[in-house]
């Protein structure tokens, strides 16, 4: 009489034990990634990164906001139905024709991945040169699937959606600037070691 290991049972638990290992191993992965707070006079609002899909924007973004970067930049634009944008270091100032033309002093080449641009995603803003991003980054407030492939998604809001809900609704001029200044300060959590 020959064992057959390969029967249906065997298979089955197999591919749960496998299952449940790889899923161990997400969370175990993305509990080493710091998680950051965009703190605005609305409230805070809670990130996740993926650095599997987007290594250098992670390291980018967490890079800047450890350097206090962002702190005092504002979201300069607000288009209800789309997306909140900021991190731009000349809306520091207020000179608002210089809104959305600000950066660091280098570039991230593009990280284009399989991630949709759905509710609460965070992303990459560049230009029209694909890999001309820096520091200003977008929340997405409504399903933008038009935008996948095409910019670097890199993140997600976990806590605070309500925030970006109420900076998008602020009033507006013609250049989707907001009349009242939503200025930012990012904290960066590192994640906690278990020893």
């Amino acid at each position: 009489m020959s064992i057959n290991i390969f029967t249906m049972k065997n298979i089955s638990r197999f591919s749960i034990s496998f299952l449940l290992l790889l899923a161990s191993m997400i969370v175990i992965a993305d509990e080493t990634t710091p998680t950051a707070v965009i703190e605005t006079k609305f409230g805070d609002i809670e990130l996740r990164f993926f650095p599997d899909d987007a290594p250098k924007h992670v390291d980018n973004f967490l890079t800047l906001a450890k350097s206090g970067f962002y702190d005092g930049t504002i979201f300069h634009r607000v288009i209800p139905g789309f997306m909140i944008q900021g991190g731009d270091p000349n809306t520091k100032g207020t000179d608002k024709s210089l809104y959305g033309t600000g950066g660091p002093d280098h570039s991230v080449p593009a990280e284009f991945n399989k991630r949709s641009h759905k509710r609460g995603i965070l992303s990459m803003a560049r230009s029209q040169d694909p890999n001309s991003a820096g520091s200003q980054f977008f929340i997405v407030v409504q399903d933008s699937k038009f935008l996948d492939e095409q910019y670097t998604v890199f993140g997600e809001v976990i806590k605070g959606m309500e925030i970006a809900d109420k900076i998008v609704s602020q009033k507006r001029d013609g250049r989707d600037n907001p009349h009242e200044r939503i200025e930012m300060n990012v904290r960066v959590v590192e994640a906690e070691t278990t020893e």
